[in-house]
């Protein structure tokens, strides 16, 4: 088995229900568990857990337990190689993660060279899938270009003659969805005024937001994550910028609020449709809210990869890689999400994107 550990990519490592009379099938979600985007590692977690909790309720997959491995990445590309490598080396079958595109896309690598499958709940870079190493590799989220497209369109139509600033954070998923975004917005005639990168993890953003508020802008664009998001509008509020930010998935998590307070009302952002409000998920919802866990952004997401490998290894009545691939290439699974069937890259078949806003502390469907 080939080795990509690196010196010092710091490791972090937990096995659930790992007592040795559950220890039959191991499989595993990857994410940010720590560092300033573990809000998200969190919903991959707790999405993880309820769905083996459930399967194994239900009496596992082929008559045997799943036992959980959480690997955190950080969203550090080098550390999630690492952390691939670790769940490769303890026997993985099946891995439901990353959330970062930039940690999903190397990861990918290690998973297809050691036959691990690999469904992403998060990552929305198109080549994550359009470049995938293996048929194994899949993901249950839509893609930035299908985001982009939604984002720019809105921008074209919504604010049409407005000071547009477009920005990005330079990382895989940030710059991605801006660029998508930016040439679909060109592409309905809109022209952004000022296109910026900034780096993420700063804290002072100061001197850009000087930038746009002298170029009059009145709405931003920001391809990044809700940390980072949160900082900028703030800065614009202290500097009496009222521009209307508008951004992407990133943004779907409460801490979002909790970073922007009421300065975050009205902030518009792309994200697929709620599956919270599936029928089909109502019960699995009700679990969640009962132990204290709101089911937000990737949480049913992660809970439903889940479902679809554990389906396909039913379908295919082996864990082994081929069989379960084809079942997973080709088959319909009914999950929180609703049906889900991939295409011949690992996509979903399934709704793309609309628009959310931010309303008193929570996020809902735009009204226009």
């Amino acid at each position: 088995m080939k080795k990509v550990l690196l010196a010092g990519a710091a490791l972090a490592f937990s096995t659930i229900l790992s007592s040795a009379a559950w220890a039959d099938i191991l499989i595993a979600t990857e994410g940010p568990m720590t560092g300033q985007y573990a809000s998200f590692g969190a919903q991959l977690k707790a999405g993880a857990e309820q769905a083996v909790a459930d399967i194994n309720a239900a009496g596992g997959v082929l008559g045997e337990k799943l036992v959980l491995e959480i690997g955190d990445d950080a969203c550090d590309p080098k550390q999630a190689v690492a952390v691939a490598n670790q769940l490769a080396s303890k026997g993985v079958k099946f891995v439901a993660g990353a959330f970062c595109s930039g940690s999903s896309i190397p990861a990918s690598a290690v998973y297809a060279e050691e036959g691990i499958i690999m469904i992403s709940p998060a990552s929305t870079n198109p080549k994550f899938t359009d470049e995938r190493p293996g048929d194994m590799i899949f993901r249950v989220c839509g893609r930035d270009d299908q985001q982009g497209q939604v984002a720019g369109k809105f921008l074209a139509d919504h604010f049409a003659g407005k000071k547009i600033a477009i920005l990005n954070d330079k990382s895989a998923y940030g710059l991605g969805l801006a660029e998508e975004t930016r040439k679909y917005y060109n592409e309905a005639g809109g022209k952004e005024v000022l296109w910026e990168a900034y780096t993420a993890g700063e804290k002072d953003y100061t001197a850009l937001v000087s930038k746009m508020k002298q170029a009059g802008v009145q709405v931003v664009y920001i391809g990044g994550y809700h940390t980072e998001a949160g900082l900028i509008l703030r800065q614009m509020r202290e500097q009496g910028m009222d521009a209307v930010v508008v951004s992407g998935d990133a943004l779907v998590t409460d801490e979002y609020w909790a970073i922007t307070g009421k300065a975050g009302e009205g902030t518009l952002m792309t994200f697929s449709p709620d599956p919270r409000k599936n029928p089909e998920a109502a019960p699995i919802v009700e679990e969640f809210r009962k132990k204290g866990i709101e089911p937000e952004g990737y949480v049913l997401y992660t809970y439903a990869a889940i479902q679809a490998w554990a389906d396909a290894v039913k379908a295919a009545g082996t864990t082994d890689l081929e069989p379960v691939v084809k079942a997973l290439s080709s088959g319909d699974f009914k999950t929180v999400l609703g049906d889900l069937k991939f295409d011949s890259k690992g996509d979903v078949t399934m709704p793309g994107y609309v628009m959310y806003e931010w309303k008193d502390g929570k996020y809902d469907y735009f009204k226009s």
